[in-house]
């Protein structure tokens, strides 16, 4: 059974209305109180809920202001053995058991969009093997320059600030796309110029046999959908965990292979291809922002109305 522990820490005063909000859900498990901890200054109170169930607790913890006088920890339980949570499994729908809880994707988002060098970093190298397989036609050098790229982090980051409608949040990520993305086309196009200028590309690219790069910079309605499919995707396995549907997202958006192809047609002045892939960069880190912060609220709110359906909030 896929279960959610709180360790709640509240003053004196509001132990009763917690406890009270705990026991008259009849799906909490494992109520234990620990009044007056002497580490804490409070009273600890430690219960497990399941995961459906879990956004209606923290929700009536949170409007009682025990997250403002006390705290509220969440973690996961890898595993119990219970006839009291069987029973509670066997009655909940299964399409529920695994219902997101929304502070913990909320807080996962948050955690990924913190920016520290390593960002920029990894967007440098990224853009420059996205070079190398342009010059090389390699489609597998492209694919490892998107899975090295963080840069859907600040764009799920972005779509968070817009859909809490935090500005900090949205000037943040908006920041580090913008910084991170020049400067590995800065990087890039350097690396690019020093392969130019000493005769280090490939014969066919040379010749103008570039499938790769036309890929890239010819962005059209499959890549609008490509970009949409992603986005939505993107943040569905985030909200389910869901690491290995992530990892297809970042190796189907055109966003690094798009920088690196802009670096590389300014090194070889090929004015029309840097404009393609420009288009292409922005198409899809626009359609990331605006499909991530409608699949954010969608998702939230057909959650909420199942569990409401269900009896589960």
């Amino acid at each position: 059974m896929d279960l959610v522990h709180f360790r709640v820490v509240v003053p004196p005063a509001l132990t009763g209305p917690a406890v009270d909000l705990l026991t008259a859900d009849d799906r909490v498990l494992n109520l234990v109180i620990v009044r007056s901890a002497p580490v804490t200054g409070g009273d600890a109170i430690d219960c497990d809920v399941p995961r459906g169930t879990a956004n209606g607790v923290l929700d009536g913890l949170r409007a009682l202001g025990v997250d403002r006088a006390g705290s509220i920890a969440v973690d996961g339980v890898g595993l119990m053995f219970s006839r009291r949570a069987e029973q509670i499994e066997a009655g909940l729908p299964s399409a529920l058991a695994r219902a997101p809880l929304w502070a913990t994707v909320e807080a996962r988002i948050r955690g990924e969009g913190a920016y520290p060098p390593s960002f920029y970093l990894f967007l440098v190298i990224a853009g420059i093997i996205g070079a190398v397989g342009i010059l090389t036609n390699s489609q597998i050098l492209i694919v490892a320059a998107m899975v090295v790229g963080p840069e859907y982090s600040a764009i799920t980051g972005i779509a968070l600030g817009v859909d809490r409608h935090d500005r900090r949040r949205v000037r943040a990520g908006t920041h580090a796309l913008t910084a991170g993305f020049l400067l590995a086309i800065g990087c890039t196009l350097g690396f690019a110029a020093l392969v130019r200028g000493a005769g280090l590309q490939s014969k066919a690219f040379e010749l103008g046999l570039r499938p790769v790069s036309h890929l890239i910079d010819t962005p059209d309605f499959l890549s609008f959908l490509v970009a949409f499919l992603a986005g939505v995707v993107g943040i569905v396995s985030l909200t389910e965990d869901r690491g290995s549907a992530l990892l297809g997202v970042f190796i189907s958006v055109t966003t690094i292979p798009a920088a690196s192809d802009i670096a590389v047609s300014l090194a070889f002045a090929d004015w029309r291809q840097a404009r393609g892939s420009l288009l292409q960069l922005l198409l899809n880190v626009v359609v990331l922002v605006v499909v991530g912060v409608f699949t954010l609220r969608l998702q939230r709110r057909l959650w909420r109305r199942a569990t409401r359906y269900r009896g589960l909030r």
